[in-house]
């Protein structure tokens, strides 16, 4: 049973804490289980983006574009900057099959929280 979902149909939700935890941005954690699936738009990505996200813009993944590669067969945590459009994601993803959840609050509850936002470039990265 996962302990992302109640049901096929349902995502789960987990804190930006939590989602730190699964992805191995915590310092505490030995060892990433899940993948961060940043579902913002390229020009939101490339201003901060959480270290070692896999990007996947949700207007891709609803024009039907599969999973990268470093998302097949892992439990997936879908963050945007707020949280409307990885609820949205996760809601897709799950009718899907996917083993997908929802990160409350987004990349600004994860920037509030102080864990790493990047650039494109590897800096210091911004939550647009």
């Amino acid at each position: 049973m996962s302990i992302f979902r109640r049901d096929a149909r349902a995502p789960g939700r987990v804190t930006v804490q939590e989602a730190a935890a699964r992805t191995g941005h915590d310092a505490a954690t030995e060892r990433a289980d899940a993948v961060l699936l940043d579902v913002r738009e390229p020009d939101e990505w490339q201003a901060g983006h959480a270290p070692g996200a896999v990007h996947l813009p949700l207007s891709d993944l609803s024009a039907g574009a599969g999973l990268p590669a470093a998302a097949h067969a892992r439990p997936l945590l879908v963050i945007c900057r707020s949280g409307n459009r990885s609820r949205r994601a996760a809601a897709l993803l799950a009718a899907r099959g996917a083993d997908a959840a929802d990160v409350i609050g987004g990349m600004r509850d994860w920037a509030a929280a102080g864990l790493p936002v990047v650039d494109a470039r590897g800096g210091n990265g911004t939550v647009a």
